[in-house]
């Protein structure tokens, strides 16, 4: 299509008449794919001749298509852009991206982001000296730009990935410092001039962010351009020109730049001129940054704060990042000696201030309480807030020098609350009150530690903190909620105290403010916490709830969500009256949050997080009800539509949090339903398509499914679950595109149907089996090939005759069974398995030797019997002793539960590395519910890429999932088999016992006295277990 015709389209596109729009939409669709039509957008977009709109239209169709076709994610794109038409726009985007507009230039930027990424060096190799030639122009802003754009594509890579940073830095550095002292050196600059000089900023930033490159270690030029950054710093930002509106003045182009510079100087600091965080080579860098610049720029910073204490204005975000430079300094004694003299001035008279409840508080307060909310919880707005900066920073003062600095600020604090009690209402300096109650909130864990303040505590909340409970003062009364919340778990002398606060607490949830009802909900979590005597929550329980959902109703915060699943958790079974309730009021909240979410588009919505939250506490509360299985029944309605929802791609986002609901469903019901059932397909069909990492969490449904629905699993046949089983199964074990650990919930799979479907499904034991053995031939991780392996030994377990006979048949029998042993033989430096490490593992196995035990001498020649049985008994005597050191654990684990707690953080620290199995080889084999579900808990953080002995192979969450054969003794299963031998055919007991050595026969009695012990103790539980019926 020729100039002016695609000119029409564009100029259709922007038609009020829908039909017009669809039109040329449908027109630029059947056209974008020919040739030279992206160089025809691209003159449209330059042509000043061309209506602006039209302009706009075309660059945004431009930016989009290049999105999507420069560089296509999917290998197999259709209609690629001809090489003719790139080269052209490549050649052309470079010199118009600085003549057009700044409406425009946005849309070419992001053009250029997309190209630069996808062929920079190797496809477009002249760019940098594109770039180096401009930058030696008179009209350098285009090459600064672009320039901009290519060192942001390495801002974060490291290692070789960076190399390319290495050239772009020798080749345009000189030239950005000539250039950057030249601007620097205009009286009187031009807003241009910010634009540049900010430009130039970008590019310095996002070439030292990871790393100082080498040509900066040169002090001279590494000193020319800290002249020039210094230079900025100090400068004052000119008078003339500042915008009024304060959003518009934040991102006026002179404040940018000093936002920038103090940007790159904190980077400088905290990243490369700190002694401490070096390695040896960057040593001399961090001295020589220490010694020369550090303290010009803290005296830098300091006279920059001071513009605040003399009424003037300083960005939040600058201001936010100079104190995050004090608080850096804080530690460094000859930083600290700089501030000392300064430092009441900077506490007092800058920090504090900026602490208190101010106007722009107020007026949000006042004008969109719910934005006021969303502020104060988002952990985004703390990057950017003075407020935060300013309690981070007395945190640190307080905890690096408290000697110096602690009594004093609490000396300060005081006297405010004094003056504050002493003024009549009319003068109360309330906001000041704020501050001085923001403080001791942050300060909570140093005064909790520290002799004299830790024993005033409670009389402080009482005397300063509660009564504002009741302010006029809204701000006042949301403050006074979240610090007694803070303070909530001390040891309140007096218990009637801890009581007035919690009923304080409780009424704020009534308070007409939307932020006092907020924050008290937050301060009643950890009430709810601390609470000792739940009778003093039990009789207002439902009030409670009312209120929460009442809330709930308006906003969407995550630390709603925490607190309630706090209080389900505390009360447990007594949540059952609100357990419908509750989970009809998540539901609800949770479609709202997914609503918003989608219509606010943005990653970090708080909608979208507080949705998680929802199913969070809707899974806390079917746990706190696990023992009242009728309450499923009555929850399922409300839950169905959520999980059939966002069992799709559709809940992408959620998709653990609605698969564990899944799972408490299918286990706790009483039986799963034909609804329930309608759920099957759409995992099954999630993991062939996009779920394969949830392969593990999909798991504990579909053994639900198998092993409690088994009777609907084996006769339905539309749809056939079984088969859609093996469909997934084996297409999942064939895929060579899988890593090891991709696959490993496939094994457990087909063991859950074996264990489960015993005589039932026989017509599937040759094709399971024959997956099993391809994917073992190619299998690399150990663990795996136990999964492996174990499938064999269920099958055995399943049925001997059939599952040899098909080994057998299939030419692997000799194969399997060496490999089987070879790997039960392998042992560690500790004397441990190096392989089935589990209680579970070492289980399956010694079932699946035993059932051989029982076949006949023309299936199992006497050899394979006597191997067969010396491993049994080996493997027997592994799994007791594994047994009694899990018990030993349980054991020393109550010991330590008795003894209270730990506090100290290195303790818990050195703790949880052990327990971890970092350092204890020989804990590796030890089965406690505690190794069980810190495995658990960490096998969601520990990538699958090592094989290591002591990786995360050796525990695994489903440790805990019930199975048929928990109800199987291996001891007894063993001895039993071994009589029934003697008895069908005495002969041949009697030779393989006189093959035994005096080792073996020694273990066989062994575990012959063990079995009999276990047959007497599970016949004793069993009495106990009938006689204790009646009674119940």
């Amino acid at each position: 299509m020729d100039l002016p015709g695609l000119t029409v389209i564009f100029q259709a596109a922007l038609s009020p008449n829908p039909d017009e729009r669809k039109a040329a939409e449908q027109s630029l669709s059947q056209f974008q794919y020919a040739p030279q039509h992206l160089v025809r957008s691209l003159q449209i977009i330059v042509d000043i001749n061309c209506d602006m709109a039209v302009r706009q239209v075309a660059s945004i169709h431009f930016k989009n298509f290049i999105a999507k076709h420069w560089s296509p994610h999917e290998p197999d794109e259709h209609r690629p852009i001809l090489k003719t038409d790139k080269d052209m726009v490549r050649d052309h985007i470079l010199v118009f991206v600085a003549q057009v507009p700044p409406l425009l230039r946005v849309q070419l930027g992001e053009c250029l982001k997309t190209i630069v990424h996808a062929d920079y060096p190797e496809q477009w190799p002249h760019l940098l000296d594109w770039v180096k030639h401009y930058l030696q122009d008179q009209q350098v802003y285009g090459a600064l730009f672009v320039l901009r754009i290519l060192a942001r594509k390495y801002e974060f890579k490291s290692d070789e990935e960076r190399t390319p940073v290495y050239r772009i830095v020798e080749e345009t550095f000189p030239h950005l410092l000539n250039i950057f002292n030249r601007l620097v050196q205009i009286v009187n600059p031009s807003l241009e001039v910010a634009d540049l000089i900010k430009l130039i900023c970008k590019i310095f930033w996002s070439s030292i962010y990871l790393e100082i490159p080498k040509q900066l270690f040169d002090p001279n030029v590494f000193n020319a351009w800290m002249i020039l950054f210094l230079n900025v710093l100090e400068r004052p930002v000119p008078i003339e020109g500042q915008p009024v509106d304060p959003e518009t003045r934040k991102s006026w182009g002179w404040w940018k730049v000093k936002k920038w510079t103090v940007h790159i100087l904190n980077r400088l600091y905290t990243r490369f001129g700190d002694l401490k965080l070096q390695n040896p080579e960057n040593k001399a860098f961090a001295q020589m940054f220490q010694k020369n610049y550090a303290g010009k720029i803290l005296e830098c910073h300091l006279n920059l704060l001071n513009v605040i204490r003399a009424g003037g204005y300083l960005p939040d975000r600058v201001t936010n990042l100079i104190l995050q430079y004090l608080s850096n300094s804080v530690s460094k004694n000859s930083m600290y000696h700089l501030l000392q003299p300064r430092l009441e001035l900077l506490l007092f008279e800058i920090v504090f201030p900026l602490m208190c409840f101010n106007d722009n508080d107020q007026k949000l307060w006042d004008e969109d309480p719910h934005e006021y909310v969303r502020k104060g919880y988002d952990i985004i707005e703390d990057l950017y807030s003075p407020r935060t900066a300013s309690m981070d920073f007395v945190s640190e003062l307080v905890r690096k020098r408290g000697k110096d600095n602690l009594q004093k600020f609490i000396q300060f604090i005081v006297e405010i609350f004094k003056r504050y009690d002493e003024s009549p209402v009319e003068y109360k300096p309330y906001r000041q009150k704020d501050g001085a109650l923001l403080a001791i909130g942050a300060l909570c864990d140093k005064l909790k530690q520290t002799e004299p303040y830790k024993a005033e505590l409670e009389r402080m909340l009482v005397q300063h903190v509660f009564p504002e409970f009741s302010s006029p003062v809204g701000h006042l009364r949301a403050k006074a909620a979240w610090v007694a919340g803070q303070y909530a778990h001390i040891n309140f002398s007096d218990p009637d105290n801890f009581r007035k606060a919690l009923h304080s607490v409780v009424s704020g949830l009534r308070d007409p403010e939307l932020p006092v009802r907020v924050d008290s909900v937050f301060a009643l979590r950890s009430f709810v916490e601390a609470c000792r005597d739940l009778n003093e929550i039990r009789p207002i329980l439902p009030q409670l709830l009312d209120e929460f959902f009442k809330l709930m109703n308006e906003v969407e915060n995550e630390d709603l969500v925490f607190t309630l699943e706090t209080i389900v958790d505390k009360f447990g079974e007594e949540m059952a009256p609100y357990a419908l309730g509750l989970c009809q009021n998540l539901a609800s909240a949770f479609w709202r949050c997914m609503n918003s979410a989608e219509a606010d588009d943005e990653g970090d919505d708080p909608g979208a997080l507080a949705a998680v939250g929802c199913l969070r506490a809707i899974s806390t509360i079917l746990e706190s009800v696990s023992r009242l299985p009728h309450l499923f029944i009555q929850i399922e309605p409300t839950l169905l539509p959520i999980m059939r929802k966002m069992l799709t791609t559709d809940g992408q986002e959620v998709f653990e949090e609605v698969l564990e609901i899944v799972s408490y469903m299918t286990f706790y019901s009483p039986t799963i339903s034909m609804d329930m059932w309608t759920l099957w397909p759409l995992m099954m069909d999630a993991l062939a398509n996009w779920a394969i990492d949830f392969f593990p969490n999909i798991l504990v449904p579909l053994d639900n499914y198998i092993s409690r629905g088994t009777g609907h699993f084996l006769a339905c046949k539309d749809p056939d679950y079984q088969q859609s089983l093996w469909n997934m199964i084996s297409s999942v074990m064939a895929d060579r595109n899988l890593e090891d650990s991709d696959i490993e919930p496939a094994p457990k799979l087909i063991e859950v149907v074996f264990q489960n479907c015993k005589g039932q499904v026989d017509h599937w034991v040759e094709p399971y089996l024959r997956i099993t053995v391809e994917r073992l031939r190619r299998t690399e991780k150990s663990y795996l090939k136990c999964l492996l392996i174990q499938v064999i030994a269920n099958a055995l377990y399943y049925n001997v005759g059939l599952t040899l006979s098909i080994l057998q048949k299939l030419g692997i029998a000799t194969e399997i069974f060496s490999l089987w042993f070879q790997m039960l033989q392998q042992v560690k430096k500790s004397g441990l398995l190096a392989n089935f490490k589990r209680e579970h593992d070492k289980k399956v196995c010694c079932l699946g030797l035993t059932s051989l035990l029982g076949l006949p001498a023309d299936q199992l020649p006497e050899e394979a019997l006597g191997r067969v049985f010396k491993a049994a008994l080996d493997l027997l005597v592994k799994y007791k002793d594994q047994i009694a050191e899990a018990e030993k654990e349980e054991e020393a684990e109550d010991d330590d539960e008795m003894d209270g707690f730990q506090t100290d953080d290195e303790d818990d620290e050195v703790d949880g590395s052990e327990e971890m199995g970092v350092d204890a080889e020989d804990g590796d084999e030890a089965d406690s519910i505690r190794f069980q579900k810190l495995a658990a808990q960490a096998k969601a953080f520990r990538p699958h890429d090592s094989d290591d002995d002591d990786s995360d192979d050796d525990y695994s969450d489903d440790e805990e999932l019930q199975s048929p054969i928990d109800e199987v003794d291996p001891f007894i299963f063993f001895v039993d088999m071994v009589k029934a031998m003697q008895m069908s055919n005495p002969m041949r007991f009697q030779n393989l016992t006189q093959t035994l050595d005096f080792h073996y026969q020694a273990l066989a009695n062994g575990v012959a006295q063990h079995a009999e012990q276990r047959r007497a103790a599970i016949e004793k539980e069993k009495v106990e277990k009938a006689s204790a019926t009646p009674a119940s």
